[in-house]
């Protein structure tokens, strides 16, 4: 490799695929380069082209796709600059580059995973395939590289299936897999999306770390302009398969000049936006809400007008019992230790945490999905209050049609057999709301409420983009002009800039149809952004809970600041501290001050008032001042 050569430099590259009748261009004459050991990010929306880019320069794009163009690949280990695009895609010379000088990192890992495979022998063929080592030296490599990507147990990882790996670990072994090989150039492909920011932060400063431990370049695919800021050295913004900017991570964000790059950064929320500042997606949605069930029928009160009132709800699973001879049985799992919250009519409640803390288990106890082991849920509703953990007959029906859900994931959440008319008209042929004419008069009238045209009726949710799926479940909850609207994770998927899109359309519905919110994020820099006030969850139990803008500015608990320091931001002045954030929260824990710790025992802690709204948990009968030191 010639000094000062570029590693990999990409020329006119263009991927287009066949139509029925004609073609799509998603990448079109596209042209960059990649310095040896340098981190270059390729940013853009989704469906701008930057996964096609990747696969392209890998050679595993789709047998149909056409391909133009040069990706001439320097490796110091090799014989001398190569065309990646000329060679022929299954051929001797691409795939001795392929996963062992270049390595890729996928979005979703347990798809790219052999389900049927454990960890150890997925990894274990990358070095059959381009090693003589024996099998006992590649088991050795690869119990070595899982020990450098995190895992403390490796040799006991390395006979696990996927399926049996949280989501960052099975992220932590897709990059041991993709490291293995010692490449020159890794390709990570949004590595972190959808992952809560503390695993986020971890997959960083392991990637960060590995790059630097093995002088490896990196092209970070991404659209978090956070994540760019933290991890890059130079930026490529992409939109619609062509370059809009290019340069240096400074130069790209003290400097922009393109108007796509300025909107992209506009899009993310940030701790440092006004309580009445609004987001500003690069494509706004109108909302149209004339005739809607639930139009402000129910005005708040005040701080005294309860909606929903949660005390003392515990959850623990239990694991079945193993029919083994010789196995023991596994103790149980407190997901929800004493929770207890109130959520007011007419406000935004976020409540945030890590993936584990429980967040999620009990919306499904809101929702009467899951039976709790103790504890009281009341929903105050226009007439009498009703108890949710025991509802039935006419009180269960109306409370069904009062808490509505929208779900993280829209794919799973809407049938792919159902019209996007009949999965909106659905909950009210459930409930016998109207006729046919006026069920079908409602559900364009609510499509039109969330930016879509009548004629999405008529269409299967395969048809659309993940935004618009979105906003399709996000129609269906409002179908039975519901009091509170749970959304756990509605954003947590999506890219920034439609990320921004239905921020803002859930802010303008609650406006227009005084809706009620429990918003569920990892994210509190999102929840900044939404929420009148903030819960915060860790291993089951609300931490903190206070007004918004208390728990951003003056935040008490370590696990609290920590979320905070978690969030990319997309400004050089305020990158992540990878070292601090990408510790485990058990590691985190040690350091932790004694106040807000068990010992052992969940009793020693309890809710201390620090006024104004601000309860944080800690240990029986310690002195708020002590807390605030």
């Amino acid at each position: 490799m010639v000094v000062g050569a570029d590693l990999l430099s990409v020329e006119k590259l263009s991927v287009s695929f066949p139509l029925l009748h004609g073609s799509v261009e998603a990448v079109r004459s596209f042209s960059m380069s990649i310095r040896p050991g340098r981190v270059t990010a390729l940013v853009g929306e989704s469906g701008s082209g930057k996964s096609a880019l990747g696969r392209a320069i890998m050679g595993i794009e789709a047998p149909s796709a056409r391909i133009s163009g040069r990706a001439v690949f320097n490796d110091p280990e090799g014989d001398g600059p190569v065309d990646l695009i000329g060679l022929p895609r299954d051929g001797r010379r691409i795939r001795n580059i392929r996963g062992n000088r270049i390595g890729m990192i996928f979005q979703e890992p347990m798809t790219s995973f052999s389900a049927v495979h454990t960890i150890g022998n997925q990894i274990e063929e990358v070095l059959r395939i381009h090693t003589v080592l024996s099998p006992k030296e590649r088991r050795e490599r690869s119990e070595e590289m899982l020990g450098l990507v995190g895992f403390d147990k490796p040799d006991h990882v390395f006979d696990m299936y996927p399926f049996e790996l949280s989501g960052g670990m099975r992220q932590r072994a897709m990059i041991a897999m993709a490291l293995v090989g010692r490449p020159s150039l890794l390709i990570a492909d949004e590595p972190t999306t959808a992952l809560d920011v503390t695993i986020q932060a971890q997959i960083l400063k392991l990637l960060k770390d590995m790059q630097v431990r093995l002088g490896m370049a990196v092209l970070l695919i991404t659209h978090d302009l956070g994540v760019v800021a933290s991890m890059a050295d130079e930026v490529v913004v992409m939109y619609r398969g062509e370059v809009m900017e290019a340069g240096s991570v400074g130069d790209i964000f003290l400097n922009p000049q393109h108007a796509y790059t300025k909107g992209l950064m506009a899009a993310v929320p940030t701790f440092e936006m006004a309580r009445d500042e609004r987001l500003k997606p690069l494509r706004e949605i109108r909302v149209d809400t004339a005739g809607l069930l639930g139009s402000c029928a129910l005005p708040t009160t005040g701080e005294d007008d309860v909606l929903l009132s949660v005390r003392n709800v515990t959850k623990t699973f239990r694991p079945k019992r193993s029919s083994g001879f010789f196995s023991k049985p596994s103790p149980p799992t407190r997901a929800v230790t004493d929770v207890s919250f109130d959520i007011r009519r007419g406000e935004t409640l976020g409540l945030v945490g890590e993936s584990g803390c429980g967040k999620t288990t009990l919306s499904k106890i809101l929702m009467r999905g899951l039976r709790v082991d103790s504890g009281a849920v009341v929903y105050n509703g226009a007439d009498e209050p009703i108890d949710v953990l025991s509802a039935e007959g006419d009180d269960l029906r109306h409370l069904r049609s009062s808490i509505q859900m929208v779900f993280q994931d829209p794919v799973s959440s809407l049938s792919p057999r159902m019209t996007v008319r009949g999965i909106i008209s659905e909950p009210l042929e459930i409930h016998d709301k109207g006729d046919a004419a006026s069920r079908m008069e409602l559900v364009t009238r609510l499509l039109q409420a969330v930016g879509l045209p009548s004629s999405a009726g008529g269409r299967y949710p395969h048809s659309f983009s993940g935004g618009q799926r979105q906003r399709i479940g996000i129609a269906r909850a409002l179908a039975l002009g519901p009091g509170l609207v749970i959304c756990d994770e509605p954003v947590s998927a999506l890219d920034v800039s439609v990320q921004a899109q239905v921020l803002n359309l859930m802010k303008d519905l609650k406006a227009e149809l005084c809706l009620t919110y429990l918003f569920i994020s990892h994210n509190l820099a999102v929840v900044n952004y939404m929420a009148d006030r903030v819960a915060v969850m860790y291993a089951g139990r609300i931490v903190e809970i206070a007004p918004c803008d208390i728990i951003m500015n003056q935040p008490v608990h370590p696990y609290t600041r920590k979320l905070i320091a978690a969030v990319p931001a997309p400004d050089l002045d305020c990158r992540i501290d990878l070292t601090q954030a990408g510790e485990s929260s058990l590691v985190a824990r040690r350091a932790w001050k004694k106040h807000f710790l068990d010992e052992g025992d969940p009793d020693n802690l309890a809710h201390v008032d620090l006024g104004n709204g601000h309860w944080v948990l800690a240990r029986r009968g310690v002195d708020a001042r002590d807390l605030k030191a």
